[in-house]
């Protein structure tokens, strides 16, 4: 018998949606002036956590005014925690790297990201849900500790960005796979600007040559895995 514990949406971007045991888990809800967004923000009716990586506007998004419509918490790192507070967030869980936080009974934890931001530091989470973790990278390089964040959390689903230009590309994503080893991998952080790698296409046949042994989801805007 198949035991559904979850399902997760890409909205586009960074952006993804995940519901489990009844909550819903917003992170980087980019939503209003992204071209590749499937919904608009006013059409987030529910949220119980929004996760954003870093300050971004590409991440932050629509962050700050779905916590204030949906009453959901805002959970990033501290300074942008507190930047959020400051703007009028009720709720908000203020962390840092390497701390894990239980937020309305998720498990969330903070892992690194190489990236840049304005206010604290650029960073990725492992989300646990039910039995399952899912790790979603933010912006990021390719580094080897990628490899650690794989053999201490074993998620079960890698959100990884693969586009280039202001994070790993193509090539760096897939051996990033490698050192995380999920069993699922879904790309993310393409085709949304010119800059950007159009469609994961490279990416899927790097992680072939490299013989990656787990599944590779590529969703487009508005798809669902179910988990």
């Amino acid at each position: 018998m198949v035991v559904i514990i979850g399902i997760i949406r890409w909205l586009g971007h960074a952006a993804f949606e995940i519901l489990s045991e009844g909550r819903v888990i917003l992170i980087d809800p980019y939503l209003t002036g992204n071209p590749l967004a499937p919904v608009m923000a006013s059409e987030i009716l529910k949220a119980d956590v929004v996760c954003v990586t870093h300050d971004h506007h590409d991440h932050l998004g629509d962050a700050i005014k779905i916590c204030e419509r949906t009453d959901a918490t805002f959970v990033g790192i501290a300074e942008l925690s507190q930047y959020a507070q400051s703007a009028g967030v009720k709720n908000v869980v203020g962390m840092n790297i390497g701390g894990t936080a239980d937020v309305k009974g998720t498990k969330i934890t903070m892992v690194p990201a190489f990236h840049s931001a304005g206010r604290g530091a650029p960073a990725g989470f492992i989300i646990e849900v039910e039995r399952s973790r899912i790790y979603h990278a933010g912006d990021t390089s390719l580094f080897c500790d990628m490899r650690t964040i794989g053999e201490l959390y074993r998620p079960r689903i890698a959100c990884l960005p693969v586009g280039g230009h202001y994070t790993m590309g193509p090539m760096e994503a897939a051996e990033a796979a490698r050192l995380i080893m999920p069993e699922v991998v879904i790309p993310m952080h393409y085709g949304t600007f010119p800059v950007l790698a159009p469609s994961a296409d490279e990416f899927v046949s790097a992680l072939k040559k490299k013989g990656f042994g787990g599944r590779v989801v590529v969703l487009r805007p508005n798809e669902s895995y179910t988990f």
